[in-house]
């Protein structure tokens, strides 16, 4: 498991100091860490609606991550990741939202550039 991003200095650190990239779906802002390692924080606003709701799209995007974390760690490591969940995320499944957590993270570098994922 990615290791998580806890309060919000560290959250607005990323917001502040990282590149970001954005889909239908997902926003995602990523930083460099003094860490060997990549963390990774979910945001999702009271927008995309209840606490259920909510917290099924934060597990879909830690899932994604958890699945591909092979392919991540041979890419760069040492990095603070932010996802953000825009309000089109509501009611998606775990495939669309995989997609737009994956075109991201290749919009980023994040994977290794030799294995061409």
């Amino acid at each position: 498991m990615f290791e998580s991003l806890k309060n919000s200095r560290e959250f607005r650190f990323v917001y502040q100091n990282g590149k970001s990239y954005a889909n239908r779906y997902l926003v995602m802002y990523v930083a460099k860490n003094c860490l060997k390692k990549n963390r990774l924080g979910i945001s999702v606003s009271k927008k995309v609606g209840n606490s259920v709701k909510r917290h099924r799209i934060i597990r879909l995007i830690r899932e994604s991550f958890r699945l591909h974390k092979e392919e991540l760690s041979k890419g760069q490591t040492g990095n603070d990741i932010v996802v953000i969940a825009r309000v089109a995320a509501k009611g998606k499944g775990y495939k669309e939202i995989e997609s737009a957590c994956l075109h991201l993270a290749r919009l980023h570098g994040l994977f290794d550039n030799r294995t061409g994922r």
